[in-house]
This record gives structure tokens, sequence and C-alpha cells, in this order.
């Protein structure tokens, strides 16, 4: 399997191109969210991949990369070398980025810390620039490491997706969210899940493509309005609903809107 090795680990990914082979397409890099994998953008990938070449990673810690101990230090920065390492390896030296869930808030970091790697930037159900809850922390990895990521998965799960979104669905979701490491999920937590980036808004200069539903869990709509407009180039999509992880509950149409947008660029 495609595996790029790090000096800490190996960073699973894989690459979709049904593009037409005598064109030279745009390459769109696809962040996903706490506790998942690459496999979370499956929905996705039908809609980009006849126009786009797809990287999708798996993040450090998750699905068939290497798991991390509990004691790893994470910072955005890391995160986002591993990114820029990927991307160098594929010779990709100017990408699309699109990110859902906390993988938001390290796309929003990416695209102000790295702008010459960044085309363009489309964040889907992602939290504010610094997200309330930090104080719940403990509590959390208490829960993740006496009852197990499974549990967690599925006392949340209701707020991600949303009151119209299928059983079998929701089951699908909260196994497959169930199945990551504790010793990531303890980390990431306690390094990623409310980090600040407030200060990196004003620095993102590419186009910027902001999706978020009428009742997020994440914030209201006049909140997701008031951090999207701190980045210079952006706008804002609502869709109807009250799912925060909107990039699966509504995933054919975000994925639309993502395309649409990148091709607009």
């Amino acid at each position: 399997m495609p595996t790029l090795k790090l000096p800490d680990c190996d960073l699973f990914y894989q690459v979709d191109d049904f593009t037409d082979p005598w064109t030279d397409a745009d390459t769109v890099l696809m962040l996903h969210g706490n506790a998942e994998s690459s496999l979370a953008w499956y929905a996705w990938v039908p809609v980009l991949a006849r126009h786009l070449k797809v990287v999708r990673p798996d993040m450090r810690g998750y699905g068939r990369s290497t798991p991390m101990p509990r004691e790893y230090e994470w910072t955005l920065d890391a995160l986002i070398d591993d990114y820029c390492r990927l991307m160098d390896h594929l010779q990709s030296e100017r990408f699309h980025l699109v990110a859902a869930k906390i993988g938001g808030t390290i796309a929003r970091a990416f695209a102000a810390r790295r702008p010459d790697r960044v085309r363009s930037l489309v964040v889907v159900g992602t939290p504010q620039a610094l997200r309330p809850g930090a104080e719940r922390i403990p509590q959390i990895i208490e829960e993740f490491e006496t009852k197990g990521a499974e549990h967690w998965a599925r006392r949340t799960m209701a707020g991600r997706l949303g009151e119209h979104f299928p059983a079998e669905g929701v089951e699908w979701w909260t196994q497959f969210m169930g199945r990551a490491p504790v010793s990531s999920l303890v980390g990431f937590n306690r390094g990623i899940n409310y980090a600040d980036i407030r200060a990196d808004l004003p620095k993102i200069r590419c186009p910027t493509l902001v999706v978020t539903t009428e009742e997020s869990g994440l914030g209201t709509v006049e909140r997701t309005r008031a951090w999207q407009e701190e980045i210079p180039d952006s706008r804002l999509l609502v869709l109807p609903g009250k799912s925060y992880h909107v990039a699966a509950s509504d995933a054919e149409a975000c994925a639309g809107a993502a395309l649409g947008f990148i091709r607009g660029c």
C-alpha cells in the first residue's frame, strides 16, 4: 500500500485520479477529522476525482498510518510538515486544500503558514478559531482511557450527523471512529483539538470557502460568519440542517460546492 516513511512514523495515503490522461489536472489534498482516516471521504471521491487528482492521507496516528504514543507532543506545525512532505513526495508544489471538522483547524493554519503551497481552501463543518470547551480535555481523555473510543463516538454521534442521517449510517460512522487508537486520541485531544488559530485567519491569502449548517453544534451561523470574515478572500455557504459533520451528512452537496469553488479559482 502507498506509504510515505517519515522519521517517526509511516504515513499512509491514497491517490484517486480519473481525470483525462492528456490533461494536466489540479491536485486537491483532503484532510480528515479526529478519529477518522482517508476513508471518511468515500462519498467525495466520485465527485472530485473525475476533475482533480485527489490525495487522501491518513493523518499520523490514525487509519493505516502509525499510531502515536500517548506522550507524543502533537503540534499543528508538525502535521503541516507531514502533509508538505507528502506533497513533495508526490511532486505537487501547489494544490487545493479541503478539510472537515478539526481537519479544518489544521487546514486553516496550513494555508496561513504555508501560503506558497495552497491554491485554495475549503473547510467544511469546522470549529471556531478558538474552540470553547478546553476545560473538558481531562474528562474526555479519561473517557477514552476507561471506556474506549467507540463509547465516546456513540455518545457524541447524534450531534455530528444530524437528525436525518440513516440509522445504519450512524452505526457505520460510530464503529469507524471507534476503531481509532486510544493513544493517538489522548495526545491529539491534548494538543490539537482545542488549538488557538485566531492569529492565523487574517494571514490566509488564498480563496476560501467555509461550509456550515443552519444549526451546527460547532457554532451558530453568526459565530461562524464572524471568524469566516476574518479571512480576507472568503465566502460562507450555509446548508439546511443541524449536522456539524456536514461533510458526511451532506457529502454530495458539499463535494459539489467544493468542486465548483475550486474550478472557479
